[in-house]
């Protein structure tokens, strides 16, 4: 079956590497792990789960060799595989991004079990705030689809609907990317409210103007 979108060497040679990369590093990391391993920090950056090192070497390039096969065969189960063609370059924008920041991020945390001394919770912060940010400035090329991007009942109903979803949603991914980078240097309930307040705007406003605009085309 062909697919619907253009498969190469081009398109998954870095996330490929990325995946084989930490495959590899994966096994450096069991060597040297203690046996028991931080796999979870607070907003803060305070340890506050535990794993054992099998889980801390592997589960990561496990989940990131899924991932990769699982933006592969997406497009063959949507209704709407014919549009993928339309936006393939910014599909495959975000399959890199994705897997790219979590290789970053598991790499930053083994490193730390390791003993490194570094702060993870601006190096994750900046990860997740940079990539929100990038999303939002693509999010608006993303055509009418049933998998990838902001999926209400109202952006579904109406190509329309779903275009202005996407534009406003991408100024709003943008917004909450910069709270998320800013959280770790605020006091600790500062930061929490901002990190909810900044997600709760993103989720809300981008369903609650989906419903707006829906309304405003059935007038």
């Amino acid at each position: 079956m062909k697919s619907p979108i253009k498969i190469s060497w081009r398109t998954e040679l870095l996330p490929g590497l990325l995946v084989v990369l930490a495959i590899a590093i994966g096994f450096y990391f069991y060597a040297h792990f203690p046996e028991t391993v931080i796999t979870h920090w607070n907003i803060q950056g305070q340890a506050d789960g535990w794993s054992s090192k099998w889980f801390g070497a592997f589960f990561l390039p496990l989940l990131l060799i899924a991932l990769h096969l699982l933006f592969i065969v997406i497009p063959f189960f949507d209704p709407q595989k014919e549009r993928y063609q339309e936006f393939a370059k910014t599909y495959q924008l975000f399959k890199l991004l994705i897997i790219g920041t979590m290789f970053l991020i598991y790499l930053f945390s083994g490193l730390i079990n390791l003993g490194y001394n570094l702060n993870i919770g601006s190096a994750v912060s900046m990860m997740i705030g940079a990539l929100f940010i990038v999303i939002g400035n693509y999010l608006g090329k993303l055509k009418y689809n049933w998998f990838v991007g902001i999926k209400t009942p109202w952006s579904l109903s109406s190509e329309n609907v779903w275009n202005k979803t996407h534009h406003i949603g991408g100024w709003l991914f943008i917004l909450m990317g910069i709270a998320i980078i800013i959280v770790p240097y605020l006091p600790t309930n500062w930061g929490l409210a901002l990190f909810w307040l900044a997600i709760t705007v993103g989720v809300l406003g981008s369903m609650g103007y989906s419903y707006f605009a829906y309304r405003q085309e059935k007038k």
